[in-house]
């Protein structure tokens, strides 16, 4: 059946949702490790969690939504694995140039469609899938000034790209096949994701960048731009479950290198960060790429529409015709048995 203009328009609520909260916050902590140089990526982001996962308690405490309870072996395992997605990629940063970080998120979109492909039978047609060339091409225009490989770098890259991968396509199956809604999901799972984070951040940010997270010395301005970056986060991270359970993760992955190109122009225009001709052809690229993956998708949702109306309306139809010709048949066979016991009969006398 088609999809009612009231979720059509909590689809356009969820992306704007997630493009505003993630550009607001890689301002934010682009601020606060830049400019203030706290370096802790990874610690931050279970303390971003931790608040998610308060917020949400407190929600679900005067019943802003409903705790649906889920299967705890499931929900554990997704936590664990979403909460070593972000440390492998902060690691994946931490040992590799930015270019190829660049390369390894954008490795992620390709490798999404080939997990869909091979293991949920889903099928991507050739516009699709060219227009999701033309956008990485773009996005690696924009953002790729160099490469250069080692062996550790780079396993931690395929590892990260693979988790992401399965962490965000389970995200959208979970949501699915359990009837979850986002909230719920993120309520039920942020508390293992924070965990997992919590224990192992320290030692990832002290590997990464040989500071101690404990020792460091906290700022008044530190401390505000660390509580504002929480509160971001919870939109977050809300946004992030919302946009994949009512899309799909490929749908997530073209959103989030929007966000790239927003951020590059932001920096450039509120940071003064550098920006040459390259990355505003790679930028133009980018964001033709999303148009025509924005326009294929759209076509593609609408024919699929017509044919499962046009299905529905066949299946009533011979639902309203089948019983019809069925007693119609039925009449003409007690007349005909009628008949023969008659003629039976008449022999028999």
């Amino acid at each position: 059946m088609g999809e009612t203009p009231s979720f059509q328009l909590g689809v356009i609520g969820a992306l704007v949702l997630s493009v505003a909260s993630s550009v607001s916050i890689v301002i934010c902590n682009k601020a606060l490790m830049s400019n203030l140089g706290f370096p802790f990526a990874t610690t931050l982001t279970s303390w971003h969690l931790m608040v998610t996962f308060c917020t949400l308690h407190v929600a679900q405490r005067f019943n802003v939504f409903e705790n649906k309870s889920i299967d705890m072996k499931t929900v554990m395992l997704f936590g664990i694995l979403n909460g070593v997605s972000i440390g492998l990629l902060n690691l994946s940063l931490g040992f590799n140039s930015i270019g190829f970080y660049q390369m390894t998120k954008l490795a992620i979109i390709p490798f999404t469609v080939l997990l869909e492909t091979v293991f949920l039978k889903k099928q991507f047609s050739q516009k699709i899938k060219f227009s999701l060339s033309l956008l990485l091409i773009g996005v690696g225009i924009a953002s790729i000034t160099d490469l250069q490989l080692n062996l550790v770098g780079s396993i931690l890259s395929l590892l990260a790209i693979a988790t992401t991968c399965v962490g965000q396509i389970l995200t959208n199956t979970i949501q699915k096949r359990l009837n979850v809604s986002s909230t719920q999901l993120l309520y039920q799972s942020a508390p293992f994701q924070a965990a997992i984070l919590f224990v192992s951040g320290p030692l990832v940010d002290q590997c990464l960048t040989k500071q101690n997270v404990f020792a460091y010395r906290y700022s008044p301005v530190v401390l505000a731009f660390i509580i504002l970056s929480c509160l971001i986060s919870v939109s977050v991270n809300f946004s992030t479950f919302l946009v994949i359970g009512k899309t799909s993760p490929v749908t997530y992955q073209v959103l989030g290198h929007l966000k790239t190109c927003l951020v590059l122009g932001f920096g450039y225009t509120l940071l003064h960060d550098p920006f040459t001709a390259r990355n505003i052809v790679g930028i133009l690229i980018a964001i033709f790429g999303m148009g025509l993956y924005s326009y294929f998708c759209t076509h593609e949702n609408k024919k699929k529409q017509a044919a499962g109306e046009f299905l529905s309306a066949s299946q009533i139809k011979d639902k309203e015709t089948t019983p019809l010709l069925a007693s119609k048949n039925m009449g003409i066979q007690d007349k005909e048995s009628h008949e023969a016991k008659k003629s039976s009969k008449d022999s028999l006398v």
